[in-house]
Parts: structure tokens; C-alpha cells; sequence
């Protein structure tokens, strides 16, 4: 087997944010331990969930408003980008944005030498559409040190082109900064796995890309969440196991991000970005191209 090309750990981040004015401080202050706790494992890759310092449950606009921030200027990004440069490590956090009038479910991607780049959530879940506007920034892939990187955001990975397009436009790994929620049952099977990440292993799996999904845990009026926080390798496996429903934690697992270019041919018969019958279904979805990069 070839060396790794660019190793790296990847640390999924699963916590108990609260929402509040009043907590965001503390909220933004358990992801700095937790991230340097990460780091100081090894984790060159780490991804928290979504809102990761505001909490979820806004219960008015003029709540969610209090919360947001401007990205990449507000203290948050600031202090994500302060550790980040200070552990030479690349970082993904979810948070509440504001532009302008408008506030967005943003995640952001930070690196050794700063701020690379945002993502807005695009497919809003229940009364996210009251507060949030959709995201317009489509599915960007980063270019990094580490390998090319894109981003989803929790209900995101329900649409199975979300994945693939960040896939085929030559995304070597995908963030993913959650908030999964109970829904009705059944929540869990035997194994005690949710949909959530059957979904991202399946999405995984199908584009041959690895996946850093953290999600969130506790409750929040009312509300809540699932856990399950996972890594997958190019096939869709997890690496370092699925955490589980309840508790704080951190699941590590070693990925060689650039795995992905060669990912794609299975067999020699079998190439799975020339086996892709665009010609036929790219008009029926809608889609009008863009920058495809090779893998």
C-alpha cells in the first residue's frame, strides 16, 4: 500500500451547546477546550456542530438576531481563527451569521494562516425558515493545505446532491456541522445508529469521499438531539466507531484526505465519475454544470 499523501486526524466534536445570550461566552469557551483538547491528540482536522456557540432553539427573531454575528469579523470566528493559527490545525464551526437584515446557519472553515471560507446552509429544517434565509453561496470546495475540503450543514445531507456536488466539483473530505433531532420513532436500530448517519455513510460511500460529521447532544426547550457524531473513510465506513446518542465526546480517526482521486475507479471496468450518466439525468435535475475538478 502506497504512504499516505496527506495524512491527517480528523476530530468530530460532539457537545452540549446552550442556547441564550447569556451562555454564548461559555459555549465559546467549551469549544476552545474541546478543540485543544483534540489537538492535543493529534487532530489536525476538526469539525464542531452546528450553532456550535449560540445553541439552537431561538424561540423569536429578535432572539436569533442577538445571537449573530458578522463572519468572517465577529469574536467568534476571531478566537476559532486565533487557535487555529496558535495549534496549526484546520477548523470547522457552525454559528449564526448576520448580513445585513439577513441572518444565515453558517459554517466556517479556518486554517493555520486564518479564515478560508464560509458555507451557508441551504436546505432549512422546521422553523429554521423563520428565522434563517436559505443560503446563496451554493456548495463552494475549498482548496487547502491538507486537500480540497466542502461543507454541509446538518438537513443538508437528506439531499443526496449536496454530496455529490461537492464531490464532483473535486472535494477531497466533507465537513459536516450538525444538529440532528429526535424525530418520531424509530429513532435508532439494534446497533443503536441513527438514520443521520446512515445517511452520511451511504453519502460517503456513493461518491467515494470522506466525511467528518459532528453532531450535537442534550436537550433544548423541548428539543432533543441525536449524537452519533462519525468519520468515514472514501468507502463510507466509519472510522473510529459512531459515538453514541448521549454524552460528550470526541471521535477520532486517521484519513488520507487526497484518497479521493483514485477513490473513484473500482475496478478496470468500473470508473465511477466515467460510469455517471449525466447526459441523461443532469437535465432532469436541473443542473447547469459547473467547475468540475479532477479527482
Amino acid at each position: 500500500m502506497s504512504p499516505a499523501t496527506s495524512p491527517v486526524t480528523a476530530a468530530a466534536i460532539q457537545f452540549d451547546p446552550r442556547v441564550g445570550v447569556a451562555n454564548k461566552d461559555a459555549n465559546l469557551k467549551r469549544t476552545l477546550e474541546l478543540v485543544n483538547e483534540a489537538a492535543d491528540r493529534g487532530a489536525t482536522l476538526v469539525v464542531l456542530p452546528e450553532l456550535a456557540n449560540t445553541g439552537y432553539a431561538f424561540e423569536t427573531r429578535e432572539e436569533a438576531y442577538a445571537h449573530a454575528e458578522r463572519v468572517p469579523e465577529g469574536p467568534t470566528t476571531d478566537a476559532w481563527v486565533a487557535l487555529a493559527r496558535e495549534r496549526g490545525i484546520h477548523l470547522v464551526g457552525g454559528l449564526t451569521e448576520c448580513d445585513g437584515v439577513r441572518l444565515f446557519d453558517t459554517a466556517v472553515l479556518i486554517g493555520p494562516d486564518g479564515f478560508i471560507g464560509k458555507y451557508r446552509k441551504t436546505h432549512l429544517w422546521n422553523r429554521e425558515k423563520l428565522y434563517f434565509t436559505p443560503g446563496d453561496l451554493g456548495f463552494p470546495v475549498f482548496d487547502t493545505r491538507i486537500g480540497r475540503i466542502g461543507l454541509l450543514i446538518c438537513w443538508d445531507i437528506w439531499f443526496p446532491e449536496t454530496a455529490r456536488l461537492l464531490a464532483v466539483q473535486g472535494a477531497d473530505v466533507i465537513c459536516s456541522a450538525n444538529n440532528w433531532v429526535w424525530t418520531p420513532p424509530p429513532l435508532f436500530d439494534d446497533a443503536g445508529r441513527c438514520m443521520a448517519a446512515y445517511l452520511t455513510m451511504t453519502a460517503s460511500h456513493v461518491s467515494n469521499v470522506a466525511f467528518v460529521a459532528a453532531d450535537r447532544v442534550g436537550e433544548e426547550r423541548g428539543g432533543k438531539f441525536l449524537g452519533c457524531s462519525l468519520i468515514t473513510g472514501t468507502n463510507g465506513w466509519p472510522v473510529g466507531g459512531i459515538a453514541p446518542a448521549e454524552g460528550e465526546t470526541i471521535v477520532y480517526g486517521d484519513l488520507d484526505l487526497v484518497a479521493a482521486r483514485s477513490a473513484l475507479v473500482w475496478n478496470e471496468l468500473n470508473d465511477l465519475a466515467r460510469d455517471r450518466r449525466t447526459d441523461l439525468y443532469d437535465p432532469l435535475l436541473g443542473y447547469r454544470g459547473g467547475s468540475a475538478l479532477p479527482r
